[in-house]
């Protein structure tokens, strides 16, 4: 390329340079960048489970944040709060609120209520526990498997959040590690649960400051807020059929390989993999977002053939 090629021309005249001058204004003026779109304000509706008035939480991007809302609503420690359900006062596990809220969703958030120390035999080598946390610190029971070890011993409930074992407080333990714990008991021999319910009320309805059920247009928007750890919070579509059940594959993959159920890890795991053209990107994925868990290979490929599946659907 010959030199000085790219070097500014000079203008022969004053008239020349005016109207190129006027040109680059007027370009630059056709090129200024629109004023950006008001930021979108998510409020959200929420009660105490065991029975309150109606309050309203918004600009929060985590669940550690969404605690604090609620809990400076009602005016109580965000250290009460030992989950969340939504569109349902009901201790019901099918409604627990995770990384996702549906932009209509109603949140009702379980405190604390009676504290209860449990014995338990250890007869098996599986106590028929399901255990997820909070996201917050609080490990606590999801499933009761029929017929089993804890099934039996009744005042353990689905809901009760598990505070020690054998006198050990486990108090901002994952579940997985909780769930080790108890797996690492030894058979034949007595241990020890500390457990507390979630606060109950005889009146299970939800009540608003209007006196009018607050249930009548729950569940209903398209669009959910989607919450992390790390970064803002955002909003994005509903999640698809194909998707839904592709997280669902994952999960029971984590019970199979890794004894743990985790709707939010799984689903963790299938946005870490969605965008990514072969298994080799998404073990790189995992290891950058989840390096903690060591999944072995034949998890990893059996999970990426699952989000395949969901490609193609």
């Amino acid at each position: 390329m010959p030199l000085g090629l790219r070097r500014k021309k000079k203008f022969n005249t004053k008239e020349t340079s005016r109207l190129v001058e006027g040109e680059h204004t007027d370009a630059a003026v056709r090129s200024l960048p629109s004023p950006p779109a008001p930021a979108r304000r998510l409020v959200f509706h929420t009660q105490l489970a065991h029975g309150s008035a109606t309050g309203r939480v918004e600009n929060f991007s985590s669940i550690q944040e969404l605690y604090a809302k609620i809990a400076g609503v009602f005016e109580i420690p965000p250290s009460e709060i030992l989950y969340c359900t939504l569109n349902t006062p009901k201790v019901d596990m099918g409604k627990l609120l995770g990384t996702q809220i549906g932009l209509e969703d109603f949140i009702f958030a379980h405190i604390k209520g009676i504290k209860k120390e449990v014995n338990v035999y250890k007869s098996e080598d599986s106590l028929g526990l399901t255990i997820t946390d909070n996201g917050a610190g609080y490990a606590f029971i999801k499933r009761i498997k029929d017929d089993s070890i804890i099934d039996s011993v009744k005042t353990i409930c689905v809901g009760d959040h598990i505070e020690a074992i054998n006198g050990e407080n486990i108090v901002g333990w994952r579940h997985f590690d909780v769930a080790k714990k108890l797996k690492e008991l030894k058979k034949e021999e007595l241990f020890t649960l500390t457990l507390i319910e979630p606060k109950k009320a005889f009146d299970m309805e939800p009540r608003s400051k209007a006196g009018k059920s607050s249930t009548g247009k729950i569940g209903t928007g398209r669009e959910t807020l989607r919450l992390r750890s790390k970064g803002p919070a955002t909003v994005e579509e509903v999640p698809s059929e194909a998707k839904e059940k592709a997280i669902g594959k994952v999960d029971d993959l984590l019970e199979l390989y890794m004894g743990i159920r985790d709707t939010d890890l799984a689903t963790t795991m299938f946005e870490a993999g969605k965008d990514k053209g072969n298994p080799d990107e998404f073990a790189v994925a995992l290891d950058e977002t989840l390096g903690d868990f060591a999944f072995p290979d034949e998890f990893v490929f059996d999970v990426w053939g699952v989000i395949g599946d969901a490609k193609q659907e």
